[in-house]
């Protein structure tokens, strides 16, 4: 796919991962709209972003109003969403309140309700891209929730992909990334990241701007459907 010109909406658009992802998708020419809740990081996209790209306010679990934003921005060419939906739980399953498990899946219901409101506008070549993460296929003690849910995730694409051919839906898997998804600062977050990503082939954890391109490639790839790519530093080998 020519990016240049095409109509991308991104959710979870205005921080981290999708706004790495926003903004490549501008620097490739598309006409981008980044979408989330955060009115805070709602105005952080809009400093970061510029006036060429439409930031609106929107939550995932609110299908009405989400399939009234893509009609009206409709015809789609490119979704991507990066979205959380959410607080997700973690620590031992056995400790582990069902409530926040359960909650957890806010994320698939985002990405269900994104995907299903974006079909009927999206264009014949058109793409969808979602974001999972490594602890799908290994997961980490304390880490049940967000690995059941990446499972989740990618087979939702692999179904999906089998309806919806000739469109395309992938989904990239990050392993550690350095965004503000981690709350610490300063030497307590170096600490953090190098410890998490001791064991990993590429000892460090990834950028944002190098999942954007992992998202970029299934975007640009017209030959890619139905699969996962990982961006995540090797973590998943031994």
């Amino acid at each position: 796919m020519n990016i240049d010109g095409r109509r991308a909406i991104v959710l979870g658009g205005t921080s981290g991962i999708g706004l790495a992802a926003a903004r490549s998708l501008k620097d490739q020419g598309a006409i981008v709209t980044v979408m989330g809740r955060s009115e805070q990081n709602l105005a952080t996209a809009r400093e970061v972003l510029g006036d060429t790209v439409g930031v609106r306010a929107q939550d995932v679990l609110d299908r009405a109003s989400m399939g009234v934003a893509f009609a009206e921005l409709g015809p789609i060419d490119i979704l991507v969403n990066a979205a959380t939906g959410g607080p997700r739980a973690t620590g031992p399953f056995e400790k582990m309140d069902l409530d926040g498990f359960q909650g957890s899946f806010r994320k698939l219901w985002g990405y269900v309700n994104s995907v299903h409101a974006a079909l009927p506008h999206l264009t014949e070549d058109g793409c969808i891209v979602l974001v999972s993460g490594s602890p799908a296929r290994k997961c980490s003690p304390g880490m049940s929730a967000i690995s059941t849910v990446g499972n989740a995730v990618e087979g939702f694409c692999r179904a999906i992909a089998v309806e919806i051919a000739p469109k395309r839906i992938n989904v990239v898997s990050p392993g550690i990334i350095d965004t503000p998804m981690f709350p610490m600062e300063g030497e307590a977050r170096e600490k953090f990241l190098s410890q998490a990503t001791a064991k990993h082939l590429l000892r460090r954890a990834g950028t944002a701007e190098e999942v954007a391109s992992g998202i970029l490639f299934a975007i640009s790839n017209n030959f890619v459907t139905g699969s996962t790519i990982d961006v995540d530093g090797g973590a998943l080998l031994p």
